[in-house]
């Protein structure tokens, strides 16, 4: 199972002994899984679920606090990615009652684009309720180690600004978007999302994706100073060898002419041509510093230079 399974599975899995907070729920998962629309001129609830555990508490929540039957069908498709699963609850009898009961249609028979006014302003325990029932309808959260976020993908503008709302009167600032042409509501602080999701209620998930989240942050960070390490050793490797090829030139162009300190630092070079500095002058004979061989070498080159301009300018 995925992460995002697991939290599926743990948020309904709540038995919550309040019938406001659960009927918000259900309200939210029929919202924002697809809603009341007609179908061969008959009003039906229709909505699709990625998860069974989710299908599978509304359709005993709509009968139990609605009095109303539902149908669940499992659907097959082909995506991108491979064969996957969708789970459609079909409400066909008294749909349209249904739809009055949950507040999907106000007392006018329009439909409601947001979330119904009784959940909007009612208490707390129905605000985390309709958070939970949108995310087991359209929820997604990211895997740990990549950029952090919780996002669901809402059914309207309305429905966007609604969930936002909500996420404030929880105290969590939520960002709604339009992305690829579809309403987001997102988390993308890590803080956020952990609370989000106790608050939601799936505290063992939450854990786990911290823990997770904080595991792929240290390989992150292993992997950037890695990759960083690797980086430098090429570039002193690519500066050693183009040092070694410029004293090999001044050993040809001064020929025996060299003091042998220089002459000593020079040999070092081709001899040791994938070491430091540091290392050349803890090999040389005394011992002497890194600055120290670095300005022997600079000196050998400067010499050759000067030497190869003299003799340019006799011939």
């Amino acid at each position: 199972m995925t992460l995002l399974d697991d939290v599926k599975s743990e948020l309904a899995a709540i038995e919550n002994d309040l019938p406001a907070a659960n009927m918000a729920q259900a309200a939210a998962m029929m919202r924002f899984g697809g809603g009341l629309r007609p179908v061969n001129n008959q009003a039906v609830i229709r909505a699709q679920f990625d998860s069974m555990d989710a299908v599978q508490w509304l359709q005993s929540a709509i009968r139990k606090y609605f009095q109303r039957e539902a149908t669940v069908s499992r659907v097959t498709r082909q995506t991108p990615g491979g064969t996957a699963q969708r789970f459609d609850l079909l409400v066909e009898r008294g749909a349209t009652a249904l739809a009055l009961q949950a507040g999907l249609l106000d007392r006018r028979m329009r439909l409601v684009r947001g979330l119904p006014a009784d959940i909007v302003s009612g208490n707390i325990a129905q605000i985390k309720a309709a958070w939970r029932g949108a995310f087991l309808a359209r929820g997604a959260i990211s895997d740990p180690g990549k950029a952090s976020y919780l996002e669901i993908i809402c059914p309207s503008h309305e429905a966007a600004l609604a969930l936002q709302g909500a996420a404030r009167r929880l105290g969590i600032s939520a960002k709604a978007r339009q992305l690829r042409s579809s309403e987001r509501v997102t988390l993308k602080d890590p803080d956020s999302i952990e609370r989000m999701l106790i608050l939601m209620g799936a505290p063992h998930s939450a854990r786990e994706w911290t823990g997770k989240r904080s595991d792929g942050e240290a390989r992150g960070k292993a992997n950037r100073l890695a990759n960083f390490d690797d980086a430098n050793m090429r570039r002193s490797a690519k500066a050693a060898a183009e040092a070694s090829e410029k004293v090999r030139n001044a050993f040809e162009i001064l020929g025996d002419d060299i003091p042998d300190n220089l002459r000593t630092a020079g040999r070092l070079r081709l001899d040791h041509s994938d070491s430091s500095l540091e290392e050349l002058g803890r090999l040389a004979d005394p011992p002497i510093t890194k600055d120290a061989i670095a300005g022997r070498i600079r000196r050998l080159l400067q010499l050759a230079d000067k030497t190869e301009k003299n003799r340019r300018g006799k011939a």
